[in-house]
């Protein structure tokens, strides 16, 4: 934790700072379930045209949330916030070329696929959020090793 005498933010670090990891769980896993119903999206709009095919409002807000909330965090902790919002911004740069590509895959006639590349950086993230936030489980493990 950073030192409460310090604060960049003032009221915003004295209501957000003790729960920013929770709040990054919890849009990360708002980023998934968001991911899945921009994908349907995209599977109804197919038929429209690539042009049919943009942002879903959800995802653009889990994505821009998780870019906001990990910079945010890097305000908090250094190291931690540095690998976070290189984490977070791989996976919004993957979301921008999976659009892209479900825009070519639209044009080309070809089925849409899941984004897997943005959903791999996404669980990558996922997976470093979870061991920022679920760190308690494992620590007396860990600080017995230590």
């Amino acid at each position: 934790m950073a030192d409460p005498s310090v604060t960049l933010f003032g009221p915003l670090d004295t209501l957000l700072a003790p729960y920013i990891e929770w709040a990054l769980l919890a849009m990360i896993l708002l980023n998934f379930l968001s991911r899945r119903v921009a994908h349907s999206a995209h599977r109804r709009r197919a038929d429209d045209g690539a042009d049919a095919i943009s942002w879903h409002p959800f995802h653009a807000f889990t994505s821009w949330g998780l870019v906001l909330l990990s910079f945010y965090f890097l305000t908090l902790h250094a190291h931690a916030g540095m690998v976070l919002s290189a984490l977070v911004l791989g996976t919004f740069v993957a979301d921008f070329f999976e659009v892209e590509a479900r825009k070519v895959e639209v044009r080309e006639g070809l089925d849409l696929e899941m984004p897997k590349g943005a959903t791999v950086a996404a669980t990558l993230t996922f997976l470093y959020i979870g061991y920022l936030s679920l760190f308690f489980v494992i620590e007396p493990y860990w600080s017995q090793v230590i």
